[in-house]
């Protein structure tokens, strides 16, 4: 806990959302102000944002909660980066954008995410840093607004928002678009904003719908079956089953293609908050935030983005452990045990070793597989500030946040999302090279570096075919490798939940 002080007031002329007009320390007199210092590629700030939910609603008439959004990327501090991260996160309260850390400063943070707390006269009482401090922060909460309602402080006048999702209703086919896997039996979806995965042919014909739109851990037929921000997918071809990182949920389901039936073979559905190496049933062991998946013979390894870890389910014993990684936030290359990843958020493999897009520290790492099994960084400065736009050779590479990677042919295909590139990694020497993209962001076809994107997440090549989800753009895009031409697909019937009912063809 802090000393009692006076709450710095807010910069005047900073960019404000989900309010139609600027908020003061001094118009907030009455209630109790969190102020939750977050940024939105930080798993730790998303972790959070239910339990700052589930405060604003149970105490509505007493108290606000302010997102004070403080960049670490650079991608991270323009405006509309920021617009879209509150729609896909379904962000309610006001934010203010803090790009040039003054409001962090003046309010000594030193960590994301940092959850300060205001009481109802404008003094700082108090700040918690990190995950699961919910129930102190309630009970916190709670003991003010008794002092403070016995004193005659509390003000209950409504305030009133005017919310990013209603100004901007996204009634998109697809709604942030996590990750994509081209298969044999078609095209599979992560249709992550929409809480559902897509199934097509390669000419947009919808094969399937798989969930009903609505977040939730339901198992059961497609059109019954609940999933909470789904991402990475992984497909077994002989069992026509797709296994499915549902991250939000903190689980692993198995689509049955055959049955067409989905069930959860992983996970408890609560979030784990143990950080050792450990594992177990894996229906009796709790997971952290999963978000990509690859299928080794009979073995699902997971990119656990939320331990830093990286994760391993044998499909025939059905147990669950962690494969690499201690739990710390870092970069270490070392052995299995004794090395460290940094909220790896895609995963790929050669058989003989696992490829990682390592996006806190903005680097592609190698994991083994078969002997030496060693962790190594093949591009990439490995630091957790070490992040740019450089082509280049090993360590001098500079990425920005890369969140998918595809092994294909002896290179690796790199989603350099906050730089909206795509560019292409030798597993071997580590060079690194754009293919796609002009680093400005947009939605533009063309060839080569004659294109936009906006945050590109997923990756999946079959045949001559390289397909991207293009997060922010809300759409999938086909890239023809032999001339390195991209245009983006058209789903035929498709449309958001809202919108009309999802059919199974």
């Amino acid at each position: 806990m802090v000393p009692r002080v006076r709450a710095p007031e807010f910069p005047k002329n900073y960019p404000w959302f989900n309010t139609d007009k600027p908020l003061s320390i001094k118009q907030l007199k009455g209630r109790v102000i969190v102020l939750d210092f977050w940024t939105y590629c930080c798993i730790n700030c998303l972790h959070i944002l239910p339990d700052l939910k589930y405060l604003e609603q149970k105490y509505q008439d007493n108290l606000i909660v302010i997102g004070v959004h403080s960049a670490k990327f650079a991608n991270e501090k323009e405006t509309e980066n920021i617009r879209q991260a509150i729609l896909r996160y379904d962000i309610e309260h006001p934010v203010i954008v803090d790009s040039d850390f003054r409001i962090w400063q003046e309010y000594a943070v030193r960590a994301w995410p940092t959850l300060m707390i205001i009481d109802p006269e404008g003094y700082v009482i108090g700040y918690v840093s990190g995950e699961g401090n919910r129930n102190a922060v309630d009970e916190l909460i709670a003991k003010l607004i008794q002092e403070h309602q016995e004193k005659g402080t509390i003000n209950f006048q409504e305030i009133s928002l005017n919310l990013e999702k209603q100004c901007q209703q996204l009634i998109t086919p697809l709604a942030f678009p996590g990750k994509v896997l081209a298969t044999s039996a078609g095209l599979f979806i992560a249709d992550s904003g929409h809480h559902r995965l897509v199934m097509s042919d390669f000419d947009g014909e919808i094969l399937h719908v798989i969930g009903t739109g609505k977040s939730g851990l339901i198992d059961g037929a497609f059109n019954e079956a609940q999933f909470f921000a789904p991402q990475g997918m992984a497909f077994d071809v002989e069992q026509q089953i797709l296994y499915v990182a549902d991250t939000e949920n903190h689980a692993l389901r198995r689509v049955n293609l055959q049955s067409q039936v989905v069930e959860t073979i992983a996970g408890t559905g609560e979030q784990s908050r143990n950080l050792r190496p450990h594992g177990g049933a894996a229906l009796e062991t709790a997971l952290n935030s999963p978000w990509d998946l690859v299928k080794v013979g009979n073995t699902l390894f997971i990119a656990m983005a939320g331990t830093h870890q990286i994760w391993e389910m044998n499909l025939a014993t059905g147990v669950i452990k962690t494969y690499a990684g201690m739990g710390a936030e870092s970069c270490v290359d070392a052995s299995l045990n004794e090395s460290a990843f940094a909220q790896p958020s895609g995963i790929s493999s050669n058989s003989e070793e696992l490829f990682i897009a390592d996006s806190e520290v903005s680097s592609i790492r190698g994991v083994g597989i078969v002997e030496p099994r060693l962790v190594r960084t093949v591009c990439g400065s490995g630091d957790l500030f070490g992040f740019g736009d450089i082509d280049g050779q090993g360590e001098n590479v500079r990425l920005q946040h890369c969140l998918g990677v595809e092994y294909s042919q002896n290179y690796l295909w790199v989603a350099d999302s906050y730089n909206h590139k795509i560019k292409l990694v030798s597993p071997s020497t580590g060079n690194c090279q754009t293919i796609l993209g002009d680093g400005a962001m947009g939605l533009q076809d063309g060839v080569g570096k004659n294109t936009r994107f906006f945050e590109p997440s997923g990756l999946s090549i079959l045949g001559s075919n390289l397909y991207i989800a293009d997060t922010n753009n809300h759409v999938i895009r086909r890239v023809d490798l032999n001339k390195f031409e991209v245009t983006t697909l058209k789903f035929k019937g498709l449309c958001a939940p809202d919108v009309c009912v999802p059919v199974n063809f």
